[in-house]
């Protein structure tokens, strides 16, 4: 068993790893609930949902599956799991546990959040996406205008990661949870980055997927106890998230994994900080680790780049109409840049003119 305690604001929170975990949820409830309400998805419901349920015997434990991928963080399913919550008798000594990946954990802590102006929930993550969303206490919904638009930071009473959940994901899931991994090497640490960019996803060992979530985990863990509200450093885990939201929102929720629309998202941070660092950056080694790896390399169209840019601009993270992007003076060095529509489009373009000679 792994496990790390994170400090937040409002309470310190215990992130553990261990294989077989949701055979005994009940180990790790901290106070007594008077119910509890799993939150899971179509895919994972089959799969574990019965294990978490049978773990809690003696409670009072309802379940709510909703449709599975990104199109379902919405009004919709997030109005009809408050309408389950009441008609389950919910009340503020109650517990939800959010049994999935980072739509299911992003989706059932909003809910928690605010029902009844917030109760307690759990996250169990079923993917290696979800250990850098289910971290850190931010919640929401999308609105067809961007994503996670609706939401608010806070924190779970505890993250239990049952890594066995993780031999059943999809080579899909796979790639598009490695891509946040890479992510926090990218801005952290040169040797993991290094390690990372040298994989092929497919041979992938079981000892290396631990390892690596626990070194993605533990930079994560350090940046959100440092600034919970995203005010500083936090912010530098949006490293490859402007572009890649926007793209997200603009082929269509579930058109592409967030994985795989951060990853095209990095590539496009390495072209602009290259050029406004003037340091070389592992540009072409991402590359031809998205190459290797299957990932969509995603064409931009010189039509949509208006619309590109119109979505990074709406993006929670723009600061007076200026477009945020995180960015690298070297692996490791991270930085904050507020660019104007006209150099983003600009360095678009230049993108695009980079990617076709490819």
């Amino acid at each position: 068993m792994k496990q790390l305690t994170i400090q937040s604001s409002q309470r310190s929170y215990p992130i553990v790893m261990e294989a077989g975990l949701r055979f005994h949820v009940k180990k790790w409830l901290k106070k007594e609930y008077s119910s509890i309400l799993v939150i899971t998805d179509d895919k994972i419901a089959d799969k574990y949902l019965q294990d978490v349920v049978s773990s809690l015997e003696g409670q009072h434990v309802y379940s709510y599956i909703v449709p599975a991928g990104e199109a379902s963080k919405n009004m919709d399913q997030y109005y009809k799991l408050q309408t389950k919550a009441i008609e389950s008798g919910l009340d503020r000594k109650s517990l939800i546990i959010a049994l999935g990946g980072g739509v299911i954990g992003d989706l059932g802590g909003f809910v928690a959040a605010t029902f009844m102006r917030g109760i307690d929930y759990i996250q169990m993550p079923t993917t290696i996406l979800a250990h850098d969303s289910s971290v850190g206490g931010k919640v929401a919904i999308n609105h067809e205008s961007g994503k996670n638009l609706i939401g608010c930071f806070y924190p779970p009473a505890a993250v239990l990661y049952d890594t066995e959940t993780l031999a059943s994901l999809p080579y899909r899931e796979i790639r598009s949870g490695y891509a946040e991994i890479l992510k926090e090497g990218f801005i952290s640490d040169i040797h993991l980055t290094e390690e990372l960019l040298s994989l092929s996803l497919q041979q992938v060992t079981t000892a290396q997927l631990e390892n690596h979530l626990e070194a993605g985990i533990k930079v994560k863990a350090a940046i959100v106890e440092d600034d919970e509200r995203e005010s500083g450093v936090r912010k530098y885990l949006n490293l490859g998230h402007t572009l890649g939201h926007a793209l997200e929102a603009r082929l269509g929720y579930g058109t592409v994994t967030h994985g795989e629309a951060v990853a095209n998202g990095m590539l496009f941070a390495l072209h602009v900080s290259e050029d406004m660092s003037g340091e070389e950056l592992p540009f072409h080694e991402l590359h031809h680790w998205m190459k290797i790896n299957e990932y969509p390399v995603i064409d931009i169209e010189e039509k949509r780049i208006a619309e590109l840019v119109k979505s990074m601009k709406a993006d929670k993270k723009s600061v007076s109409g200026h477009i945020q992007m995180v960015l690298l003076n070297q692996v490791g060095e991270p930085t904050v840049a507020n660019l104007h529509d006209s150099s983003v489009e600009a360095y678009i373009r230049t993108y695009i003119e980079r990617m076709n000679k490819l």
